[in-house]
């Protein structure tokens, strides 16, 4: 008597996977997310362009087009495809014009792309291996190399760029970071910097610093935004802010009028900015959330102990790229434990104590 053999069903033509994971991906490309976010960091842009002119803008088109200047050389000399069509270069360049005075000259934002795009991200293998925030490294370096020319400030005058108000003064003068710190220990002048007056001014824009030091309501605006459009994920700047401001009221507690309050060092300088598009890119942070959460501590931790003690009036970038550096270590301790994990898991194939090897 004859078995009838089964007949085996194969697949359809082109249903099986032979590419490696991960299989399930959302729709958003890196293309998509660097358009994003250069769309949301438009109001720090339009609201520098309104408190300091046409410097501030020069310095944005500066920054920009070197980043893809170098991005594009890079890619001719080493031979790779172009990489200019995922915006990433133009992202770091409008960050790192947003990290700086709107008096930098054009040398030294040719200096700052170079080790942006060159020295901190295409050495180690170009996007997506970089360890360190590009803008964060390239700022550390023009600060330290170039002193003079990165503590050079304007005083902001709104609407001068339509003539609503007088030309802007191309001179020197002190951020609020810096003047702070001139009077620690001075109560009567930090407390002018507690003033709704001046955190008023802080939070709109109308005080000195560098283009995305200025106006903390423009930041808020783009970065809320790509927490909403899920960009980005907003454990980090919380644990920023949190850090920050439990960490100055400490020190204010112990030490009255050493330095101004919570709020002022969560409006001024480059806390905003940094919390939102520095310390939240996705190649140099952490993979879970509370790597996140550890993450931004240490950063709003070394911020403070830079501004209050350190000899540099402001410290977020070197927060960033120091915790960078740490997210390995992070990753380490805070990766997701697979379902069913045990310690007694760990090392299995170690002998235990009191077996023969």
């Amino acid at each position: 008597m004859k078995t009838e053999q089964s007949k085996v069903r194969l697949p359809a033509e082109g249903s099986l996977i032979l590419s490696s994971s991960p299989h399930l991906r959302t729709g958003d490309s890196t293309h998509k997310v660097m358009l994003l976010v250069i769309l949301a960091l438009i109001p720090a842009v339009l609201a520098s362009v309104w408190f300091f002119g046409w410097n501030a803008l020069r310095v944005v088109v500066y920054c920009m087009a070197f980043c893809a200047l170098f991005e594009y050389l890079w890619c001719v000399l080493a031979k790779t495809g172009s990489t200019l069509s995922n915006l990433s270069a133009l992202v770091t360049g409008l960050i790192l014009a947003l990290n700086v005075s709107p008096l930098t000259p054009w040398w030294l934002c040719l200096a700052g792309a170079f080790i942006a795009i060159i020295v901190a991200k295409q050495v180690f293998g170009g996007l997506g291996q970089n360890p360190f925030n590009p803008a964060a490294v390239a700022r550390v370096a023009m600060l330290v190399g170039a002193t003079g020319p990165m503590t050079m400030w304007m005083n902001p005058a709104p609407g001068a760029i339509l003539g609503l108000a007088d030309k802007v003064d191309a001179v020197a003068s002190a951020t609020p970071l810096a003047a702070a710190k001139a009077v620690a220990g001075n109560a009567a002048e930090i407390a002018r910097y507690n003033s709704w007056d001046f955190l008023w001014n802080a939070f709109l824009g109308n005080v000195g610093g560098s283009l995305g030091e200025t106006s903390a309501l423009a930041i808020l605006i783009g970065g809320i935004a790509l927490i909403a459009l899920r960009v980005i994920h907003c454990h980090i700047p919380l644990a920023i802010f949190v850090t920050i401001t439990v960490f100055v009221w400490i020190v204010n507690l112990a030490s009255p009028g050493l330095t101004p309050g919570p709020m002022f060092h969560l409006l001024t300088g480059g806390v905003m900015i940094g919390a939102f598009f520095m310390a939240t890119d996705m190649v140099t942070s952490p993979v879970t959330h509370l790597g996140g959460v550890v993450f931004g501590v240490g950063i709003g931790v070394i911020v403070c102990v830079i501004r209050i003690w350190g000899s540099f009036p402001e410290g977020m970038s070197f927060a960033i790229v120091i915790m960078n550096a740490l997210v390995p270590l992070i990753d380490k301790m805070c990766y997701k434990r697979p379902f069913g994990w045990h310690p007694s898991s760990v090392n299995i194939l170690q002998p235990r104590r009191g077996e023969i090897k």
